[in-house]
Formats: structure tokens, C-alpha cells, sequence
């Protein structure tokens, strides 16, 4: 019977007029199919051995083969009675039924053939577009599906589609609603006389029914209750929960790709498409279950320097890197970063509507619901990481929506001077944590802060710090402007920089008095550098003793970032010079910010502080006077400014910082030498004491 039909085949593809000997074939396979059901008894042989995969190989060609017969737009008699007798709709019950074994893989490649070969368009028909409702439901709801190769396969022909025609994503994902409005209009035509003449001669057993004979008796496969009738429910939204349930396979190959489709189907929709995607369908509260199911299954603690290990985890490639040490956790928290790097690319490509809601959703989920409890936790080991974890997803952020909602998280929504009464907001707790008892704490959440300063976002840099310096409050009223160092500053009139002082040990050399501004106003560089300098004593300088890159090396690399950050914010528009002081204006209490407290708090003690934290703190610092803002500048870098009664800078910390130390320096013989030991040890250019 199987070269008899083969023949038939061959001279239906070869025959001038194919039309009749087209369909005869075509008709004949499709027979010879349910045929198998009505005679075979044995259950175990594989559907790839069975002579299945060659018919609907020899089906698949025909249509193809008449389509390029028939002028563009028309259907030939071989897609029409694949379309009136459901034989897609028969497919899919028999690849629910998984019989033979392995039928559901069959189906799979077939309707991803037919879908991508077949020019005509498809899956308007009510009889296309149920099946393929139906076969999304049997997939990508299990993972480790022995179908996924075929399952992503499938849904990348529907992407595929979907991109040629984005008006066929409302469509699809509207399911039941859109089939029963379009069921009227959307139906194929009749079939001609002749060809009715066929079918009602030898009609195939699936015309009325999901019911297919098998054997003695009779396999019976019914479909949910809800996939059965168009107007009952055919499951919304199938593709995406096919899409993000294949995203979570073990095999890398097939969520990479299941990842593309996802991302290329939020990037094409339309307005109305994007509308029903975030309203009516689980897209965003998957993706973001998704995100936190992967943070819950890390372990409660890693240590931050493990975290820093997988810094530039890419959702393309989310393996942690195989030349890293290993530690416990370390594959799940690659898959973590990776998913919140394809969460954070899927939002910066997203239609707006999209973006926005998978932001918030994010934060709600995330943030707030699993981040914040951690960040204000008692545990000093679930802060620890949680603050970590922050810090490395605010490196990995790009999108502007999700950093948008990541500042609103840390900083909140208002922008307007704080007050020491101010009620404890998230932000002021991770300001105290920066001075926690814990080093390892007040380190990782200064981390945090820097990290946070380097985002191109102004809210932040103007709610930390531009917000309190906004009217230089801390600037005495009625005072001349400062010309010079030697106007403004006598340190030999601060108790705490002479107590003890005798002539041995003096600060370097007093810059020589010269004019302290340019013609915009603005204090000469060198005359603030050098005022900087000159704070620190010779014996305790080593610099010169030490083979270093040295000051010009500093000043380049300083001079890079410079550029960097003022490109960074160069949109937002910053002023150019101070506004001038009104003299009538009265004075009010200014209050520096909880932010540049805790800072200057922190170099206040830095004689007493480990090297480390030292370290991070003046980074810290460093990146605030990078922002070429004229009251940052002034506030924090210019000694000469008159500070009103009660205010401090970061001059006069550091004044009473060295006031302190030329007091210990005193009380500890040979103190050059021994200094110069310690750096050599600290760059290990000598061996530390056992």
C-alpha cells in the first residue's frame, strides 16, 4: 500500500493540472494516519518508527507544493480540507494523548512546518487557531519536557509570525474573546462541488469529533472542559506561559531562545497589544515570580566578596564563569543576576506600557517585598548580603524605567531638605548602616551609596546632597566674599589643631596669599589644592620613600573620571556659578543632610577607623566632587568659604583631624620611620610581623 501511494504521490507533483491528484494524495495520507489507529494493537512502538513522521512529511509537502501553483492569496483545495475537516485540531488530541509514544513531538514539527512554510496566512482560522491554543497548553508547563526542543521550535515560527504581522499578538492572546468575534468572518470558504463531492464520498474519521479509532476499539482523548468549544474558553495567553515556562529549562540552548521570543514579542506590540499584555495577561507577574523564586532559592548568606566575583553576569550567557573559585550558591546566583540583567533588557526594550509595568513590578515584588525586610533586618548577616545583593544589581541596572523605581525604593519620593527629626525612611537607615558598629556593614553600604552616585540620575545626587545646599544656608550672612587662604583661616586659632603643637612638628608651608578667585567667582584650583596639601605635616608624609605611581598618576586617572561624570550630567542642566548671597536675607539653621553627616562623622574618626573602611569612605568622597555642581564645589572643596556659626566642611574636619594627629605624633618616638614600615607592609613591599 506504501509504494502504491508513493506512486500516486509522485505523479500528483509531476501532473500538469495537480488540483484533483493533489488533494487524492493529500486525502489518501491523512488516511492512511487514522488508518494506524484503526489497525495497529501495539502500543510501544514509537511513533518515529511507525509510518506517521513520512505521511505527514508527504502532507506537508503538498501544501507547500500547491501553494506555489496557485495565484497569491488564494487557498488551494488542499489547505481547504486541511481547514474543514480539523484535521490540526485531530493532531493535537492524538499529540495529547501521546500515542504512539512520541506522537507529541511529531505534531509539534509538523504544525512548526506547516505554520512556517505555508505562506498563506494561518492562524486567523478558527480552525488553525484553536489547535495551535491547544498545543501551547500542552507545553512549556513542565520543565524537563521531553518535547522542549520542539516546543521552543514552535513558538519561535509563532514570534516569527507575530513580528511579520504584530497585529497577530492581540489576536492570539486575546484567545476565546477574539475566536468567537472573528469565528463568522474568519472561516474558510466552502469547498467547490467537486470537491464536496470527495468529502462527503469518504469523509476521515476526526470530521465530527476529537474521537479516533485505535485497534478493537476506540481511543477517546478529550481536551479540557474549557478547549473544547471556542465560546467556552480556549485559555488565554497560552504563548506567554509557554514562552516563560520554557525560559526555566535546564537546557541552556532552549532558554536562550524561549528568551528571545519572550523579549521579541514585548518589543513589537502595539499600544493595544502592550495595553492587554500588562492588564489581561500574567506576562509581568510571571517574570517577576520568576526573579524572586530565583532570590529565594540562594542561600541566606554570601559573603559580598563572592558576590563581587560575578560581576557582568549576562542573561545570554547566566553560567557563572567556570575560572572563579567556587562557594556555596554560586550557580544560583548567576541564575538570579542573570534573569534581573534579562528583566532589566526586556524593559529597556519593551513597549513603554510594558516597561513601565514590569518596573513597578519589580519593585513591589523584589524590592520592597523581599529586600527592604532584609535591608532593615536585625541580622547582621542578612543585611550584610541583602545590602550586597543591592549593590550588585544597581551595577547591572541600565533601563531607565527600573532605575527610576530603584531610586524611588532607596531615596524615596521627596526631594526636600532633611531635618534631624525626620521620621527613619529606608534611606536614612542605610545612611546609619554606613556607620554601623559592624566595619563589614558600614563598608558594603557605602559601596551601595557610590554605586548609586555613579546612575545617570539627577534625583539622587539632588535629594543626598543638592537639596541641603540649596540657598548656601551654610554660609555666613553679611560676611565679604573670601579673597585668600590667610583671610578665612587661622589655624593657629583652632584649639584643636594647636593643642600640644610645638615647633618641631608644623604643617608644610602655608600657601603664599594670593587672589582666591577667578573672574567668575570661583576659587583657583591650585589655591584649593594646595590648602588641601599643605593640611598634612611632613612626618607625615611617605610618599616620597615609596616607589608609587605618584601625584600626576592620581591627577590622570581623577581627570578621566571627571570628564566621565560630566558628560553623565550634562543633560540635567546644572548652573555654571553660584548665585549671589542676598545680605538682607536672614539666617536659618542649616542642617548638612543625613548623607554628608555621616561622611564628615566618618573622617572625623578616621585616625581610629581600619584602613579599608578609610578607603571607602574617601571614595566615597571622591565621587561627590566629581559632579561639577558650583555648590558641591564650594561646600565641599573650597577652604576658603565663611562658614556660619555651627556649620563644618570637609576643611574643617579635616583640620581638626590633623590637629589630632600632630598631638599623637608626639607621643610616638621615631613616628616617620615607623609610618614608612607600615605603608611598605600595607603594599607588601616588606614582610608583616608574624
Amino acid at each position: 500500500m506504501l509504494s502504491r501511494l508513493g506512486a500516486l504521490l509522485q505523479e500528483a507533483v509531476g501532473a500538469r493540472e495537480p488540483s484533483i491528484d493533489l488533494l487524492e494524495a493529500f486525502v489518501e495520507h491523512w488516511k492512511g494516519i487514522t488508518q494506524y489507529y484503526i489497525e495497529s494493537t501495539d502500543e510501544d512502538t514509537p511513533a518515529k518508527k511507525t509510518d506517521i513522521p513520512w505521511r505527514l512529511k508527504q502532507m506537508l509537502d503538498i501544501l507547500v507544493y500547491e501553494e506555489r501553483q496557485q495565484a497569491a492569496g488564494e487557498a488551494g483545495p488542499c489547505l481547504e480540507y486541511l481547514l474543514q475537516h480539523k484535521i490540526l485540531e485531530t493532531l493535537c488530541t492524538l499529540g495529547k494523548a501521546e500515542y504512539p509514544p512520541g506522537m507529541r513531538q511529531q505534531v509539534f514539527q509538523f504544525f512548526s512546518k506547516v505554520l512556517a512554510q505555508v505562506q498563506h496566512p494561518l492562524l486567523h482560522y478558527l480552525s488553525v487557531h484553536r489547535p495551535v491554543q491547544k498545543l501551547l497548553r500542552l507545553g512549556g508547563t513542565v520543565p524537563g519536557s521531553l518535547t522542549e526542543k520542539e516546543e521552543v521550535q514552535f513558538t519561535t515560527v509563532l514570534c516569527s509570525k507575530i513580528q511579520q504581522d504584530p497585529a497577530l499578538l492581540t489576536y492570539i492572546l486575546e484567545g476565546k474573546k477574539t475566536v468567537a468575534r472573528k469565528k463568522v468572518s474568519r472561516e474558510p470558504p466552502a469547498l467547490p462541488g467537486d470537491m464536496a463531492s470527495i468529502e462527503d464520498k469518504d469523509p476521515p474519521p476526526s470530521t465530527t469529533s476529537d474521537t479516533v479509532p485505535c485497534g478493537a476499539g476506540v481511543l477517546t482523548t478529550q481536551l479540557p472542559a474549557d478547549t473544547e468549544e471556542p465560546d467556552g474558553g480556549i485559555g488565554e495567553n497560552n504563548l506567554i506561559t509557554s514562552l516563560i515556562g520554557l525560559c526555566k529549562s535546564k537546557k541552556g540552548r532552549v532558554a536562550l531562545k524561549a528568551q528571545e521570543n519572550l523579549l521579541l514579542l514585548v518589543s513589537v506590540a502595539s499600544q493595544a497589544a502592550a495595553t492587554y499584555l500588562v492588564q489581561s495577561s500574567p506576562c509581568c507577574p510571571a517574570i517577576v515570580e520568576h526573579l524572586c523564586q530565583l532570590y529565594q532559592s540562594m542561600p541566606t548568606f554570601l559573603d559580598p566578596a563572592d558576590i563581587a566575583t560575578l560581576e557582568g553576569i549576562s542573561w545570554r550567557l547566566p553560567s557563572a564563569p567556570s575560572d572563579e573559585a567556587s562557594f556555596p550558591g554560586k550557580e544560583a546566583l548567576a541564575a538570579f543576576l542573570g534573569w534581573f540583567d534579562y528583566c532589566d533588557h526586556i524593559i529597556m526594550e519593551a513597549h513603554t506600557v510594558v516597561a513601565d509595568a514590569l518596573a513597578k513590578a519589580v519593585a513591589e515584588k523584589l524590592f520592597v517585598g523581599i529586600l527592604q525586610p532584609q535591608l532593615l533586618h536585625v541580622s547582621e548577616q542578612s543585611l550584610l548580603t541583602a545590602t550586597a545583593l543591592l549593590t550588585a544589581l544597581l551595577r547591572q541596572l541600565r533601563s531607565p524605567a527600573l532605575l527610576q523605581e530603584a531610586v524611588t525604593f532607596l531615596l524615596g519620593m521627596e526631594q526636600q531638605p532633611a531635618a534631624l527629626e525626620d521620621p527613619c525612611t529606608l534611606c536614612v537607615h542605610l545612611i546609619r548602616h554606613c556607620d554601623h558598629l559592624s566595619d563589614e556593614i558600614s563598608i558594603a553600604t557605602l559601596r551601595l551609596f557610590e554605586e548609586l552616585l555613579q546612575k545617570p540620575h539627577e534625583q539622587i545626587v539632588r535629594s543626598l546632597i543638592l537639596c541641603h545646599l540649596e540657598g548656601r544656608l551654610y554660609v555666613v550672612r553679611g560676611a565679604p566674599e573670601p579673597e585668600s587662604y590667610e583671610d578665612t583661616l587661622d589655624l593657629e586659632e583652632d584649639p584643636y589643631f594647636t593643642d600640644g603643637l610645638d615647633a618641631g612638628f608644623q604643617p608644610s608651608s602655608k600657601p603664599t596669599p594670593a587672589p582666591a578667585t577667578n573672574l567668575d567667582g570661583k576659587t583657583a584650583v591650585t589655591e584649593i589644592v594646595n590648602s588641601f596639601l599643605c593640611l598634612v605635616p611632613e612626618e607625615a608624609k611617605t610618599s616620597a620613600f615609596l616607589e608609587e605611581t605618584g601625584y600626576d598618576t592620581y591627577v590622570h586617572d581623577a581627570y578621566g573620571l571627571f570628564q566621565e561624570c560630566s558628560s553623565r550630567v550634562a543633560p540635567w542642566g546644572w548652573p555654571q556659578a553660584l548665585t549671589p548671597l542676598d545680605p538682607h536675607e536672614p539666617e536659618r539653621p542649616f542642617f548638612e543632610g543625613h548623607f554628608f553627616r555621616m561622611l564628615f562623622d566618618r573622617m572625623s574618626r578616621i585616625l581610629e577607623q581600619p584602613y579599608s573602611l578609610n578607603l571607602q569612605v574617601t571614595s566615597v568622597l571622591s565621587r561627590l566632587a566629581l559632579f561639577p555642581h558650583p555648590l558641591i564645589h564650594e561646600y565641599l572643596l573650597d577652604p576658603y568659604i565663611n562658614l556660619a556659626p555651627g556649620c563644618r566642611s570637609l576643611f574643617s574636619v579635616l583640620v581638626r583631624v590633623i590637629g589630632d594627629l600632630m598631638q599623637r605624633i608626639q607621643r610616638v618616638p621615631q613616628f616617620p620611620g615607623k609610618l614608612l614600615l607600615v605603608r611598605k607592609q600595607l603594599m607588601g613591599q616588606v614582610p608583616g610581623e608574624q
